[in-house]
Parts: C-alpha cells; sequence; structure tokens
C-alpha cells in the first residue's frame, strides 16, 4: 500500500501487472480491509459476511512487501520475510522465514525458498526451483566496502527444478542448468550443465541426476531413472532427456 491514509479516509490499493493489487488481493474483488457493502454484517473477529478473495498471495504479518513488487497468486510469504520494489515472484511459491527478494531479482512459479535465504540483484530462478537452508547468492566479484560497484552486478541463473543444498554458496556470473543438483555447503564457482551433481568446495560434478531427484547411474550412451523410468542420453558431456 503506498502512504498513509489521512484520518477519515481508506487506503486505495494500488494494482499491478498480474491483475492483482499490490498486497496480492485481486482487482476484482472487494478488498479485505475496505468497507464492508451496505447490509454486510460481522462474523467472527475481522470476516464480513460477502466473498472473499478467492486469488491473491498470502502474507505474514511481520513480513514486509514494498510497493510495485509483484507476486502470483498462491504463494505464501512467511515471517521477517522483505520482498523489494521491483521484484517479481510467481505463483505458488514458498518464502521461508527471513528471505530477502531484491528488486531486480526474478523468481518463477512454484519456487521454494527455505528459510534465511537472500535472492540479489542480477539472481533469475526459474519454475519449481528449491533453495535450501541459508543458501547464498553474490553479485560482485571482488566487492569492496570502499569501492561502489553496483555497475558491475553479473548475473546469475538457476534454472528449472534445481535444487540447491542447505548453505550451498552460488558465486555470482554463472548458470545452474536445468534440474542440476548443488549439494549441502558445495561453493559454485562455475557454470553447472543441465541434471549434473556437484559437491565440495570447489564444486565439483561426481554424477548424473534425474529430473525426479534420484541419482542416475550412467552407463554408455543411455540411462534411465531406477525411480521413475525416465531415459536419458549422454554425448560429449552433456545429459539430456532421451
Amino acid at each position: 500500500m503506498s502512504g498513509v491514509a489521512e484520518a477519515g479516509e481508506a487506503a486505495t490499493p494500488e494494482r499491478s501487472d498480474l491483475g492483482l493489487r499490490t498486497d496480492g488481493t485481486p482487482a476484482s474483488l472487494p478488498h479485505p480491509c475496505s468497507a464492508p457493502p451496505a447490509g454486510a454484517t460481522e462474523r467472527g473477529h475481522d470476516q464480513l459476511c460477502y466473498p472473499r478473495p478467492l486469488m491473491g498471495y498470502f502474507k505474514h504479518a511481520s513480513a514486509v512487501v514494498d510497493d510495485g513488487a509483484e507476486i502470483g497468486d498462491g504463494t505464501k510469504v512467511w515471517h521477517f520475510c522483505h520482498v523489494s520494489s521491483g521484484a517479481r515472484i510467481g505463483a505458488r511459491c514458498v518464502l521461508g522465514q527471513n528471505v530477502y527478494v531484491a528488486s531486480t531479482a526474478v523468481l518463477g512459479n512454484g519456487v521454494k525458498v527455505q528459510n534465511n535465504v537472500s535472492i540479489y540483484d542480477g539472481v533469475t530462478v526459474e519454475d519449481f526451483a528449491f533453495l535450501g537452508p541459508s543458501a547464498v547468492f553474490t553479485n560482485v566479484h571482488n566487492p569492496r566496502s570502499e569501492i561502489e560497484r553496483k555497475d558491475e552486478y553479473r548475473p546469475t541463473r538457476v534454472g528449472r527444478g534445481v535444487t540447491i543444498g542447505a548453505n550451498a554458496t552460488i558465486v555470482c556470473g554463472h548458470d545452474i542448468g536445468d534440474y542440476a543438483f548443488i549439494g549441502a555447503g558445495a561453493v559454485v564457482t562455475a557454470d553447472v550443465p543441465d541434471y549434473a551433481l556437484v559437491i565440495g568446495v570447489p564444486a565439483r560434478q561426481i554424477g548424473w541426476m534425474c529430473r525426479c531427484g534420484v541419482r542416475l547411474e550412467v552407463e554408455g550412451p543411455t540411462a534411465y531413472c531406477a525411480a521413475c523410468g525416465r531415459a536419458y542420453r549422454a554425448s560429449r558431456g552433456a545429459l539430456c532427456e532421451a
């Protein structure tokens, strides 16, 4: 909500490009903080007997969502989160406790962000990625407190379906391929191929992961997931679904 309403005035919720107000409620339905229509009666503490929003996102009372942030339907923003103006978050995401999303960060649909993760400017997280507790992103390669380097941000892409384990660090300027799996505590200092399993400091590839999250046994040019049955082709150091 922009500004503070003067005494006796009702604040008018702003709208986003998603067809939602910036607090997540659909513009086509009555705002839950607006005055009830004539004849409406109270039910419980703050429930009114007229249609409640069927869309929008949930924001815990302790979370801060700045004006201009865009958040899709069904997303949940939990305790002590801060979503900056300009941030774009898709539908059905979950932001755990103490998550920060910067103004140019982009999250796709179905992204799950565990507690204590900061998603800084220049980071793009694609659909259905999982960011484990206290995972770390950076956006400047050689930071100094005395020197401004905001024009030197290096973009980082986290591909669709990626898993980043707890306490892993993603050094800026790299691409994490679709469905890659970053082990807990790993430090990623180079691009990671699709479906690759990497661990360690610095992170090194030790195998391949299925789209369903089970490690693959790759022998020769083909592999089959023992859990879900998906087939894969290996060629020239890369893996793709058959």
